[in-house]
């Protein structure tokens, strides 16, 4: 066994390492605020008003986008509520069981006192060795990150953090206003790029700086619009990234479109109600990121209506059965607007 020494420089090193792309992508940005503002806009190649609005337009690009892009990175992802971890007892009548079907029995009684709906593919419940908690719906581990992220997304390598429910809002938000970056500086820049081509262009040091701020802008406009586009595809879905590779598995069987209400309560649940607040990354997003309302096709048949279980929805609707953290969560305390009569119009205007 290595000594704990060696194992907290390995682990020193790797999160160096983990920060390489963060960096990289600081350098690019503090390069093309140099090439922007300092070569193409004060090296006096813009007309005084041409140069007031490109001045000001960037700076309120650049400001939001390393705002989202400062968000995405330091916030923490969320994990799981303290209700989803097995209690100490649990744990030692889990390990006195063999593994099977009488470890699947055990977690099948907890799981009843918790919105958990979805399963593996085998039908078995969702339970981390590694966090020792059963998993809520749309929670996965991270191998990177060493613990369960609610809602889960994916592990991006720029950021150097997970997408998950805390700061999905944000990571939309800076890819957004990345590609707006590049998209204005590949307009701005384009009539230079033509001089050059024209050969109008001066043989100075900022040719190179101008050329190839084009030639990168444009480049990563590309690559970002593509994967804005995917992802606003996800967010009007209601799906992960992962849940879009491997649709979730419910009770009664696999569906991709389970936690789909329709595009706007879909936006509405990553952005929030309040429209003031979408375009800043901050977070405005519904519910505790552990329960989701879901759209079944068939109404689970352990949860069925009686006096003691008033929260199921009307059939189509369904709704966690315990949700946690209720009054923190605006989605699923108005059941009100939730209704079916919505849903089936969504449905047949091809929302859903």
């Amino acid at each position: 066994m290595a000594p704990s020494g060696s194992r907290n420089v390995k682990r020193g090193c790797k999160r160096v390492f983990y920060w390489i792309p963060v960096l990289f992508i600081a350098l690019i940005v503090a390069w093309s605020y140099y090439a922007f503002v300092v070569q193409l806009c004060l090296g006096k190649r813009t007309h005084v008003g041409a140069l007031l609005v490109y001045l000001m337009v960037y700076h309120v690009i650049f400001i939001m986008f390393i705002w989202a892009y400062w968000q995405t990175i330091f916030t923490k992802p969320m994990n799981p509520l303290r209700e989803f971890c097995l209690s100490y007892s649990d744990k030692e009548l889990l390990e006195r069981e063999d593994r099977g079907e009488s470890q699947q029995e055990i977690l099948r009684r907890i799981a009843k006192e918790l919105p958990i709906y979805t399963r593996t593919n085998s039908g078995a419940i969702r339970f981390c060795d590694r966090c020792q908690l059963l998993k809520p719906d749309r929670c996965h581990h991270c191998s990177v990150c060493d613990k369960c992220i609610l809602k889960m997304d994916h592990h991006c390598p720029w950021v150097n953090n997970c997408v998950g429910f805390s700061n999905y809002k944000s990571f939309m938000l800076f890819l957004a206003y990345s590609l707006l970056y590049c998209l204005f500086i590949t307009a701005t820049d384009l009539q230079y790029f033509i001089k050059f081509w024209m050969n109008g262009f001066p043989d100075t040091q900022a040719k190179f700086h101008i050329l190839f701020l084009f030639f990168s802008a444009s480049m990563f406009s590309v690559s970002l619009a593509s994967l804005f586009v995917y992802h606003c595809w996800l967010v009007f879905k209601n799906r992960s990234t992962l849940e879009a590779v491997r649709a979730p598995v419910f009770r009664h069987g696999t569906d991709k479109n389970g936690f789909s209400l329709g595009s706007s309560k879909n936006f509405r649940q990553v952005f929030g109600d309040e429209a003031k607040y979408w375009p800043f990354p901050i977070f405005s997003s519904l519910g505790d990121g552990c329960s989701f309302p879901t759209c079944l096709v068939n109404i689970d048949p352990e949860q069925q209506y009686s006096p003691a279980n008033h929260n199921v929805a009307p059939k189509g609707c369904h709704f966690p059965f315990k949700p946690m953290r209720e009054s923190q969560s605006r989605l699923l305390s108005s059941t009100a607007s939730w209704t079916e009569s919505d849903i089936a119009a969504d449905d047949k205007n091809g929302i859903l």
